[in-house]
């Protein structure tokens, strides 16, 4: 009988498909970005229907029974699944509740290909998690008109997930970035308010408040213009000196290193290494590593920013401090985001575990890498090498 129905279907589509011939028309052929599994335990059926979608633009693949098909979802999630419900062995049903059981592939939409119109089995069907059912022997316009229109929804829903994940990732990294310019601010103003500076340094403090409101703009505009954050560290063009990034480092946080009784030293290449990188973009990263170091270097302690020649054709920017350093288990998780290290927060909910992650994702995405090391005798050390310039 499958064979038969299985000629039935083959039937029907060529027959379409040769009316249409005849009168000069045919089924219109577009291009879809469409991954659709075929699963159907006749190699007839997977035939004809693989060769109809593929000729309109789908990517396919067919799969003859369920376990084939679950090997093929975990090596390629598709964008619809047309599905034969009566299968031996693993059948459509028992498939279509493992898929939906599985998080990975529990949102993707599953068209009954059913030789029956039975209404207890649909029902079941749909209970089970299908979206639409196309009955045996299909006319080759119904089944592409429905697989039109479940691949539309789901690369919509597809497209405005990217979107709203991209919009968060965006609130982040502007919340992120804005962070240090006004921690600088708050504790420049802090001092002034509470009259903790002799008069002669009150124009350091101003300074101070005046450049990380600057900077604070600054990032404002570049997201306000959409450009993305590491994105310019990845120009070819984009050039930073290391011995000006260490001068702004100095000069940004001179003063907060001495409120926290740090020693700030700079040490210096020769030569002034250039790396390819925008040089925004390496002051954000280094601050990363400089506000860490604040939040958790011991009091009295030292901090030491240098330039290094790396790798072959690399240069260094490294922070290191005399802090508690990172345990091996913790290291593990240094570079995940939303991840801090400590239960206790150092800046009061401002930290948010981002720094790590995306200054390691903005140095990678220069051609370079972010690593940490711990260092001899006791405390941290983060290395940036980049490519030289």
């Amino acid at each position: 009988m499958r064979t038969v129905r299985a000629s039935i279907n083959c039937a029907v589509i060529c027959a379409c498909d040769a009316q249409k011939s005849k009168r000069g028309e045919g089924l219109p052929v577009v291009t879809h970005a469409g991954r659709i599994l075929v699963v159907d335990d006749q190699a007839i059926n997977l035939r004809v229907v693989s060769s109809l979608l593929e000729r309109h633009g789908y990517r396919v693949t067919g799969a003859s029974g369920g376990e084939a098909a679950l090997d093929a979802c975990r090596e390629l999630i598709p964008d619809l699944i047309l599905l034969d419900m009566m299968m031996p062995g693993m059948d459509g049903f028992t498939l279509l509740k493992t898929i939906r059981g599985d998080m990975a592939l529990k949102r993707v939409p599953v068209i009954c290909l059913t030789s029956v119109q039975d209404r207890d089995l649909l029902v079941q069907a749909f209970e089970a998690g299908a979206v639409d059912y196309v009955t045996k022997p299909f006319i080759a316009e119904e089944l592409l008109a429905r697989v039109d229109v479940h691949i539309g929804l789901k690369l919509t829903r597809d497209r405005l997930e990217r979107v709203a994940n991209e919009r968060q990732d965006l609130v982040n990294l502007v919340a992120h970035d804005l962070k240090n310019p006004l921690t600088s601010i708050v504790f420049a103003s802090d001092i002034l308010v509470n009259n903790g500076v002799k008069p002669e340094r009150v124009p350091r403090y101003l300074q101070m408040i005046h450049e990380s409101a600057g900077d604070a703009l600054g990032y404002i505009r570049r997201y306000l213009e959409s450009q993305v954050p590491g994105e310019e560290g990845a120009t070819v063009d984009a050039v930073a000196g290391l011995d000006a990034t260490l001068d702004w480092l100095h000069d940004r946080y001179e003063l907060q290193c001495e409120g926290k009784g740090l020693e700030l030293r700079i040490s210096r290449a020769v030569g002034d290494p250039q790396v390819r990188i925008e040089p925004l973009v390496l002051r954000q990263v280094a601050e990363n590593l400089v506000t860490n170091a604040l939040k958790y270097a011991d009091m009295g302690g030292e901090l030491h920013l240098a330039a290094q020649a790396g790798a072959p054709g690399f240069w260094r920017l490294i922070a290191e401090d005399r802090g508690p350093g990172i345990s091996a288990d913790q290291q593990r998780k240094l570079f995940k985001p939303f991840v801090r290290l400590t239960n206790g927060d150092p800046l009061a909910g401002l930290s948010s575990g981002l720094g790590l992650s995306l200054a390691r994702h903005i140095v990678m995405r220069a051609g370079g890498q972010l690593f940490y090391e711990s260092r001899e005798g006791g405390g941290a050390r983060f290395v940036i090498e980049l490519p030289g310039a």
